[in-house]
């Protein structure tokens, strides 16, 4: 008899930042390297950003989320560990996908910081110029 799997993981990654998610059935709990997620996350914003699949698959109340996450700012840890949960909760219920897809949370956001070019200030940012 096959058994019902009860974890499910996912990875989410978004510029530098690379989130492993594990979703466990629960009350709804967020931890994000063991930490309370409005410990880890001091801005409202930035917290709404991490829920938003659960809250768009009205499934909030019956996950548990614990989130491994590193490299990269608030912003892209935050979209990160939407990717991972997005991820695992396809992986709980594949009849998410068509909500998860329209909403946008499948894709990868796959925009990466342009590097600095030499003679100039920053990638595209030239110096002043100077008639005489």
């Amino acid at each position: 008899m096959a058994e019902k799997k009860l974890e499910h993981w996912g990875t989410g990654k978004r510029k530098t930042a690379v989130a492993r998610v594990r979703l466990l059935p629960g009350e709804g709990k967020y931890v994000v390297n063991r930490k309370p997620l409005d410990v880890y996350f001091g801005r409202e914003t930035v917290r709404m950003i991490v829920q938003q699949p659960l809250v768009l698959t009205q499934t909030q109340t019956q996950y548990d989320v614990f989130a491994n996450v590193k490299g990269g700012g608030n912003s892209a840890q935050a979209s990160a560990i939407r990717h991972g949960i997005t991820r695992a909760l396809l992986g709980v219920n594949p009849t998410l996908r068509p909500v998860l897809k329209k909403a946008g949370f499948i894709t990868r956001d796959s925009r990466e910081v342009e590097r600095k070019k030499y003679g100039k200030h920053k990638a595209r940012k030239r110096p002043q110029y100077s008639k005489r």
